[in-house]
């Protein structure tokens, strides 16, 4: 089950962050790897690439992703190698969407891009605002205190049943102090800026003219013109042995090993390209899209008999898992995903967060219209 909320009764504010909840089992590994992953691929239809040049030369940072139509979604990957546990069922079914070509950037924005936002704007961040009494009834004065999740690694191994074991609200937490308020962003300029809440992102691509990504633009963008395969770069998790992405090994949450570098957030693009030059689309931190979160939105466009052309998600959010709570979806997964509790680095799967919420594998990049 993937649950994005941590709840209020939990800590002492209810912050929602993407937490991958509730994965005690590890996941399946097949019997017929080859078997599986031909039945997984055979689910999509071929992805057809816009022959539309780039209007023009690049805008800094960015690249040119041509569009087209493709089939979005994710099959259940449970029987795959590393697969995990759980279904996706939010992802499915698999349909066809059409899409004009965009700009986007290559990378997650960085802290110093987002730094420089700041200095000319003066914007300041939701976790760094004093939370409002209307918006928290019942919660006592003296815990209204700015601030946002970080991810607090227990000493030994727990049950994965319970996300209040490594995650903990830090007051004073926030993109200035990714860690807590003895943490800093000093000689950490080139990683992706992190506890972004949506409306965060909102400004910073409103102030560079840009815009978030649909969710549809994220996946096209993220397969790289590759059809159904599970990773962004193919069909393997690890190619040749090598890692490929930012995420978890060892035994979550207590262990991680980084075997591929890294036991937190990376510097972007130290792992390879996709297929259109963009990096980052798997593992790192959890990237924000514009549409707001429906578990029922692809059965919806999956009724019409023609592809869906450029959607822009569903009007208004709902989650079963909490009703009433607006989230937005995000994408990618981050460092801390793992087969043994939230694959949701494969492409094609979905995350979704309470759109005030913020922590620190959450972050974004952006889009621009030609």
């Amino acid at each position: 089950m993937h649950d994005s909320s941590i709840r209020k009764t939990a800590i002492p504010l209810v912050l929602t962050a993407v937490i991958c909840t509730a994965m005690a089992a590890a996941g399946n590994v097949s019997d017929n790897p080859s078997g599986a992953e031909t039945e997984f691929r055979n689910q999509f239809e071929p992805t057809k690439e816009s022959e539309r040049k780039p209007p023009g030369d690049a805008p800094e940072g960015m690249v040119w992703i041509p569009g087209g139509e493709f089939s979005m979604g994710c099959a259940d990957p449970r029987n795959l190698p590393m697969g995990g546990g759980e279904p996706m069922r939010d992802a499915r079914p698999i349909h066809r969407v059409k899409l004009d070509g965009f700009w986007m950037d290559k990378t997650p924005v960085t802290v110093e891009q987002y730094a420089r936002f700041v200095e000319a704007t003066g914007y300041v961040t939701v976790a760094e605002r004093v939370p409002l009494p209307e918006d928290f009834p019942g919660v006592p004065e003296q815990l209204l205190v700015p601030g946002s999740i970080v991810f607090s690694p227990p000493p030994h191994g727990v049950r994965l049943d319970d996300y209040r074991q490594w995650w903990r609200y830090i007051p004073g937490a926030n993109w200035r102090h990714p860690e807590g308020p003895g943490s800093r962003i000093e000689g950490r300029e080139n990683e992706p800026v992190v506890h972004i809440a949506y409306e965060d992102a909102m400004a910073y691509a409103e102030w560079a003219g840009k815009r978030l990504p649909t969710e549809a633009e994220w996946e096209f963008a993220a397969r790289g013109g590759l059809t159904g395969k599970p990773y962004v770069w193919g069909k393997e998790l690890k190619p040749d042995g090598h890692w490929m992405a930012n995420i978890w090994q060892g035994d979550f949450p207590e262990n991680n090993t980084e075997d591929d570098g890294f036991a937190g957030i990376a510097p972007v693009a130290q792992f390879p390209p996709n297929g259109y030059g963009l990096y980052d689309m798997a593992g790192n931190i959890w990237e924000w899209c514009a549409d707001w979160y429906r578990p029922d939105t692809y059965a919806i466009r999956a009724q019409e008999d023609r592809p869906s052309v450029n959607p822009a998600g569903p009007e208004d959010s709902w989650d079963p898992a909490e009703p009433g709570v607006a989230k937005r979806v995000q994408r990618g997964g981050s460092f801390l995903c793992t087969y043994q509790y939230c694959t949701r680095y494969m492409v094609g799967t979905r995350g979704k967060a309470e759109h005030t919420s913020s922590g620190n594998h959450v972050g974004f990049r952006c889009v621009q219209d030609p």
